[in-house]
């Protein structure tokens, strides 16, 4: 089991927010200072260069940046020893339905896992909403492939079909 960390800055509104109720269920350890994150910990970041693969199986943790990106320190992360963006996804919660890489928290959380192989965990995160597991349902092929490349640069190759 892959242990999850979120920075959140509480820019977001509360009766929305997956991390939120993911603390509440203690799915996920919130921190309000990206020190308070371990440096071994893999940060989900839709800047990074290289995209998340399952070359990257035996991380620790993974960590989401639920805040706002005009606030963020983006100096700190770019330091940051790991850090992979998600792929092309397509969401299934209610706000941004249908829309590529508009993820909620949860969903970036249970793709990472997805890819990483960690299957069994991706369903119990989105277990806990009621659209959860339709993410799944709706990418059940990129993710499968996904989680089935042997790099970053297969992943890449591999979303260029869906983009």
């Amino acid at each position: 089991m892959i242990r999850l960390y979120a920075f959140r800055d509480n820019s977001c509104d509360p009766r929305k927010c997956t991390v939120k109720r993911m603390e509440k269920w203690e799915m996920v350890r919130v921190v309000d200072s990206l020190d308070r994150i371990p440096r071994s910990s893999l940060i989900l970041d839709p800047t990074a260069e290289q995209a998340l693969s399952p070359a990257d199986r035996g991380i620790p943790s993974i960590t989401a940046l639920d805040c706002s990106w005009e606030v963020l320190d983006t100096r700190t992360i770019k330091r940051w020893p790991t850090r992979r963006a998600l792929p092309y996804l397509v969401a299934a919660n209610p706000v941004n339905f249908g829309r590529p890489l508009r993820l909620t928290s949860v969903e970036a959380f249970a793709a990472a896992l997805y890819i990483l192989g960690e299957e069994d965990q991706a369903r119990q995160v989105l277990s806990k909403f009621n659209w959860g597991l339709h993410f799944l349902e709706l990418n059940a092929e990129p993710l499968g492939e996904y989680a089935a490349a042997k790099n970053s640069a297969e992943v890449v190759e591999i979303q260029s079909y869906y983009l």
